[in-house]
């Protein structure tokens, strides 16, 4: 998106307030998910470090798991796919956007963010250990404040439409 609008979608302010301290989070939890994917994949004689919860590690899990990974990536392609330009991670407060109510946003107001939660499920039942869990925790917290964030954002920016729109489309499904 960056190279056909010119507009960098990573919004994510680095002052201190509640959506630049947010979006430290996410770098954070970003960071462990591929730490803990590296770990698993090419150090596994290290695996025992993550506290892996062993009675849940099992093929019909892990299979379960690459479904819901594969879900999501389909869901938040296809999410992304229908915000366009209108697509940033953050609040944009200088670059104006569409509010986008068609397609999955018809369904749910956050089908990105349903579709990383179903990821981080996924990965849970695939790498289930004390760290995949408290990225699930971690990513709940974060979502949901992020949600709120957003939807003040949009409230201020759409004013009635957002309302109208929130009032037929449900948070999450």
């Amino acid at each position: 998106m960056w190279k056909k609008t010119g507009i960098n979608p990573l919004t994510f302010n680095k002052t201190d307030d509640a959506h630049g301290f947010n979006g430290k989070i996410f770098t954070i939890i970003s960071i462990l998910e591929l730490l803990i994917v590296g770990l698993y994949a090419f150090k596994n004689e290290w695996y025992e470090y993550l506290l892996p919860f062993w009675y849940l590690e099992n093929e019909t899990l892990q299979k379960i798991g690459w479904g819901f990974l594969i879900v999501s990536l389909i869901l938040v392609w296809i999410a992304q796919t229908h915000m366009a330009n209108s697509w940033r991670i953050g609040i944009d407060e200088e670059n104006k956007a569409k509010l986008v109510t068609n397609g999955m946003f018809s369904i749910s107001r956050n089908p990105i963010f349903l579709g990383i939660m179903v990821a981080n499920i996924g990965l849970f039942l695939i790498i289930p250990n004390a760290f995949t869990l408290l990225i699930i925790s971690l990513s709940t917290i974060s979502i949901n404040t992020q949600i709120r964030l957003e939807e003040e954002f949009l409230k201020r920016e759409f004013g009635k439409d957002y309302e109208d729109y929130a009032n037929k489309v449900r948070r999450w499904i």
